[in-house]
């Protein structure tokens, strides 16, 4: 996608709290906690699922609303 900002971080993280998977953005706790060392390859394939995820919950993802 076009609007990816960096992160797909919303500030709205519940892995902290426990989440295996967070509410506010839909990464994996590894992906949240590795997010800074991954390359590129490895965030694109993060997007594709998370774009995947959020189109599945028919909603918008959250860094586009």
């Amino acid at each position: 996608m076009s609007r990816r900002p960096d992160s797909p971080c919303i500030a709205m993280c519940s892995t902290g709290l426990g989440d295996d998977v967070c509410r506010g953005c839909g990464r994996t706790f590894l992906e949240v906690a590795n997010w800074s060392t991954l390359d590129a390859a490895e965030r694109e394939q993060v997007w594709q699922r998370l774009e995947q995820y959020w189109a599945q919950q028919g909603e918008t993802a959250p860094w586009l609303r």
